[in-house]
């Protein structure tokens, strides 16, 4: 088995470096899920990425090189550490792959959360903070106002990382 990788894409260009990438034999996952918004005052569902600019690769590197996934149309580059790409588990992959577009991602994308909800972080660099919860952008992030040395600032985290007080 290939391992994975996480490749950086240009802006809103995920699906078409997908596309080129599986021309040339490349093996992609670029989760997608679906998504309420409103347009033209009608409610609608469409899909949106789960990860914006980021799409998952799998290849043989002996036979597919490193630069001609770079060099493919809508990529940027790898997701380094250091000099190397990294490795992405492929454990992650078949757990995204189960609940990219089940009832349970549905409920997580929706607004767990109201403008002017006390919250507490519960993970990350911010763990423990509690803070007044703002809105939640398109990328399945939040952005939070946290009172910190008696001002509020805003801070961009994911959902998963907060609970209601």
């Amino acid at each position: 088995m290939n391992p994975w990788y996480l490749l950086y894409c240009k802006r809103s260009e995920q699906q078409r470096a997908e596309q080129h990438l599986k021309r040339q034999g490349v093996d992609c996952y670029y989760p997608q899920v679906s998504v309420e918004k409103i347009r033209r005052g009608k409610r609608s569902s469409i899909l949106e990425p789960l990860f914006p600019n980021y799409v998952f690769a799998s290849f043989d590197p002996e036979k597919i090189s490193f630069t001609t996934i770079r060099s493919t149309r809508g990529v940027v580059d790898f997701v380094r550490t250091g000099a190397l790409p990294t490795r992405v588990p492929f454990e992650l992959i078949t757990n995204l792959m189960s609940v990219e577009d089940s009832d349970e991602q549905r409920l997580a994308l929706s607004d767990l959360f109201k403008p002017g909800d006390d919250i507490e972080i519960i993970t990350g660099q911010f763990e423990g903070a509690e803070a007044i919860y703002k809105e939640s952008d398109g990328e399945l992030r939040s952005i939070l106002l946290i009172n910190l040395i008696s001002r509020q600032v805003e801070v961009s985290t994911e959902n998963k990382v907060l609970r209601k007080k």
